[in-house]
C-alpha cells in the first residue's frame, strides 16, 4: 500500500517535505490523511528508492511500478508531471505490514535508531535525511493503532456479553427495587442490616485482596511496581502485581475503619435518622408512583444529551478542505486558497508552472468557521441549561408530591388523588420560569467551569506559575459554587413546591431556614444521606462481586456459560456504573423525600406550637423521635427556629 504527493502540509498549512508513510485504502485508514491517492499493494517496499533513480533503471523502475497508480504510463511522461500529478510516489522507503498498513521499518541496534539497516535517506530531492525524522510520526501512528485496536477488542467484548450485561443491570434493579420495598415495611431492620451487610462485604474484600496479595509472593515478575510497568492496555497484567492487590487492601481497610468510626459516634443520631426514613417510607407508600418517576426524568436527560450530541456532531463536522497554492520557486500567489477543480485552467499555473493547488487544513474562512467554537461552547451552554432544569423539574415534582403528603392533616385522605401528577402539573404551569432561572444560574457557572478546564488545558506547557496558581484557585471556587448552588437549588425547589413562590424568594426562605436548623441540618439529613450511600454501596458491590465471579468464570455451575472476553473488566466495570445509577435513581427518590420532610418539619416547627388552636402536621411516631428524642428543641429555640 502506498501513499503519493511528494509534499503534505501541518494543521497549520505549513508546507513540509512528504514522508512516505504508506497507508492503505482511503476506506480503511484509521488515520486523518490529506486527499492524495492510496493503493493496495501485495507487500510493502523493502528498499530505498527515489522515483528519479528508479527512471534510470529498468529493473528499478519495474520495481517502483508496483506503488504507481494504475494511470501511470512509464516514463512517456516526463519524471516532473509524474510526481506532480501525483502518480508515483517521490520515493520509497524500507516497510513493515502493520493493520493493514505499511509503516518506516524503524529498529534500533546498539541504541541507533536505523530503518532498513541505514540512518540515512534520500528525499527525492538530492538531501539526506536522518531517519529519526521518521520516528516521531510512527509512534502517533502507532498510539493511534493501539488505540484503535483497544476500542475494537472492548467492542467484541460488548457484543459476546450485552445480554449478560442487561441480565446484571436488571438484578441491580430488581435488588434496588426490593430493598425500597422492604425499607417501606421495615425500615428499622432493613437499615440495620443494610449497614452489617455493608460492613461484611467490604470485610470480604479485604479478606479477597490479602489471599491474592499472599498468593503472589515468590512469583516471577510480582514484585515489580506500577510505575516500573507505566501504562498497559491489557488490565489483567496489573493484577499479577502485589503492588496492585497492596493498594486495593489499603483502601478497603481505611473505607471500612471510617465507616465503622462513623457509625460508632454517630449510632445515637442514626436512631434518630432511621425514624425519619420511616416517615419518608410511609410517604413514599402512599406515592408509589414516585419510584418510577426518575425513568421520566432519565428519558427526558437522554433527549438533551441527544440534542447536544448531534448539534455538536453537526458543528464539527461542518468544516470544509481548503487547499492552497505551494510553489518551490519565489511565486506571488503562494499561500494563496486555490480550487483543485479549476486550478489548471487558471493564471496560477500561467505565471508558475511548477504551482501545485494541494490540501492544507479542513476549516473554513468565513465568518461562521471563525466563530466555530463559540458556537460549540454556546452548544454545551444549553446543554448544561436544559440538563439542569429537567433535574429542577423533577425536583419539584417529587418535592410537591411528598408536600402534600406532609401538609395533610389527615393522612392519606387529606391528600390529592393523584398527587405526583398534580405536583407535576402545577410545576409546568405556574414554576417554570422559576425553574429555568435557577437551572440558568448553575448553568452559567458549569460553563465557566468549562472554560477553565479548557484553558487549563491549553495553558499545560506554559511556565508561569503565578497563572497556573491563579487558575487552580479559581477551578476550585468554582467548584465550590456549584456545589453550594446545587444544595441551595434543591431546597428552593422543595419551597416552591410548598408555596409557590418565585426562585428568589424561595432560595432566600430556604437559606435562612436551613440556618436557623443548622444543627439539625447537619445531624439529620446527612446522617440520612450517609445511610443511603451505605444502601448504595451495599446494592453496587453486591452486583459487581457477582459479576467479578461470573466473568472471570469462578462460579463452577455457570461456568461453561461465561463469554469468552478479551478484557472482562469491560463487562464488569458497566455492570457497576450501571448498577449504580440505577441504585442512585431509585435511593434519589427517598433522598428528596428527607429533604421535603425535613424542610417541611423545620417550618411546622416555626409556624406551629402543638396546641389545639395550631397543631403540628407531623405524623405522631416522628414528633415523639424528634421532639422528645436528643434534638428535643427548647421552647426558645422553637420559636427563634
Amino acid at each position: 500500500m502506498g501513499g503519493h504527493g511528494d509534499s503534505y502540509y501541518g494543521k497549520h498549512g505549513t508546507p513540509q517535505k512528504y514522508d512516505p508513510t504508506f497507508k492503505g485504502p482511503i476506506y480503511d485508514s484509521p488515520l486523518p490523511v490529506s486527499p492524495s491517492p492510496q493503493i493496495c499493494v501485495s507487500k510493502c517496499p523493502d528498499r530505498y528508492l527515489t522515483y528519479l533513480t528508479a527512471v534510470g533503471s529498468p529493473a528499478s523502475l519495474e520495481y517502483y511500478r508496483n506503488f504507481c497508480t494504475p494511470e501511470y504510463k512509464g516514463t512517456q511522461k516526463a519524471a516532473l508531471n509524474v510526481l506532480k500529478d501525483r502518480e508515483c510516489p517521490a520515493m520509497l522507503i524500507p516497510s513493515t505490514p502493520l493493520a493493514r498498513r505499511c509503516f518506516p521499518a524503524i529498529q534500533a541496534k546498539k541504541g541507533v535508531i536505523m530503518v532498513g539497516n541505514k540512518t540515512t535517506y534520500e528525499d527525492g530531492w538530492g538531501n539526506h535525511r536522518n531517519v529519526t525524522e521518521l520516528l516521531e510520526g510512527a509512534k502517533k501512528a502507532n498510539v493511534v493503532l493501539e488505540t484503535r485496536q483497544l476500542a475494537m477488542k472492548i467492542f467484541e467484548d460488548y457484543t459476546v456479553s450485552w445480554y449478560w450485561i442487561i441480565i446484571g443491570l436488571v438484578i441491580a434493579m430488581v435488588a434496588s427495587l426490593i430493598f425500597i420495598v422492604l425499607l417501606r415495611f421495615l425500615a428499622g431492620v432493613m437499615v440495620w442490616v443494610m449497614i452489617v451487610m455493608v460492613i461484611l462485604v467490604l470485610g470480604y474484600g479485604i479478606f479477597h485482596c490479602y489471599m491474592e496479595y499472599a498468593k503472589l509472593k515468590g512469583e516471577a515478575g510480582s514484585d515489580m511496581s506500577l510505575t516500573d510497568l507505566g501504562f498497559q492496555t491489557d488490565l489483567r497484567v496489573y493484577l499479577h502485581l502485589r503492588q496492585t492487590w497492596l493498594a486495593f487492601l489499603i483502601i478497603l481497610c481505611v473505607l471500612e475503619l471510617l465507616i465503622v468510626l462513623l457509625l460508632i459516634f454517630l449510632r445515637k443520631r442514626i436512631l434518630i435518622a432511621i425514624a425519619l426514613i420511616k416517615e419518608a417510607s410511609r410517604a413514599v407508600g402512599h406515592v408509589m408512583s414516585s419510584l418510577l418517576f426518575p425513568l421520566c426524568t432519565f428519558f427526558l436527560l437522554c433527549l438533551c444529551i441527544a440534542y447536544w450530541a448531534s448539534t455538536a456532531v453537526f458543528l464539527s463536522t461542518s468544516n470544509e478542505a481548503v487547499y492552497k497554492v505551494f510553489n518551490e520557486s519565489a511565486c506571488p500567489f503562494a499561500g494563496q486558497t486555490c480550487r483543485p477543480e479549476t486550478f489548471n485552467t487558471s493564471n496560477v499555473t500561467k505565471l508558475c508552472p511548477d504551482a501545485q493547488c494541494l490540501f492544507a487544513f479542513y476549516g473554513g474562512e468565513t465568518a461562521y468557521h471563525r466563530y466555530l467554537v463559540v458556537l460549540q461552547f454556546f452548544n454545551v451552554f444549553m446543554f448544561f441549561w436544559l440538563a439542569n432544569f429537567v433535574i429542577a423539574l423533577g425536583q419539584v415534582t417529587l418535592a410537591g408530591a411528598f408536600a402534600s403528603y406532609y401538609w395533610a392533616f389527615k393522612k392519606p385522605d387529606d391528600m390529592p388523588a393523584f398527587p405526583l401528577f398534580s405536583a407535576f402539573g402545577r410545576a409546568l404551569r405556574y414554576h417554570t420560569g422559576s425553574l429555568a432561572f435557577g437551572s440558568l444560574i448553575l448553568a452559567i457557572v458549569q460553563v465557566i467551569r468549562v472554560i477553565l478546564e479548557y484553558l487549563d488545558h491549553r495553558l499545560k506547557a506554559a511556565e508561569n506559575k503565578f497563572a497556573k496558581f491563579l487558575l487552580s484557585c479559581l477551578k476550585c471556587c468554582f467548584w465550590c459554587l456549584e456545589k453550594f448552588l446545587k444544595f441551595l437549588n434543591r431546597n428552593a425547589y422543595i419551597m416552591i413546591a410548598i408555596y409557590g413562590t418565585n426562585f428568589c424568594t424561595s432560595a432566600r426562605n430556604a437559606f435562612f431556614l436551613l440556618m436557623r436548623n443548622i444543627i439539625r441540618v447537619a445531624v439529620l439529613d446527612k446522617v440520612t444521606d450517609f445511610l443511603f450511600f451505605l444502601g448504595k454501596l451495599l446494592i453496587v458491590g453486591s452486583v459487581g462481586i457477582l459479576a467479578f465471579f461470573f466473568f472471570t468464570q469462578r462460579i463452577k455451575l455457570v461456568q461453561d456459560t461465561a463469554p469468552p472476553l478479551n478484557y472482562y473488566w469491560v463487562p464488569i466495570l458497566t455492570v457497576i456504573v450501571g448498577s449504580y445509577l440505577i441504585a442512585h435513581g431509585f435511593f434519589s427518590v427517598y433522598g428528596m423525600c428527607v429533604d421535603t420532610l425535613f424542610l417541611c418539619f423545620c417550618e411546622d416547627l416555626e409556624r406551629n406550637d402543638g396546641s389545639p388552636e395550631r397543631p403540628y402536621y407531623m405524623s405522631p411516631e416522628l414528633s415523639e423521635i424528634l421532639l422528645k428524642g436528643h434534638l428535643e428543641p427548647s421552647k426558645s429555640a422553637d420559636s427563634q427556629g
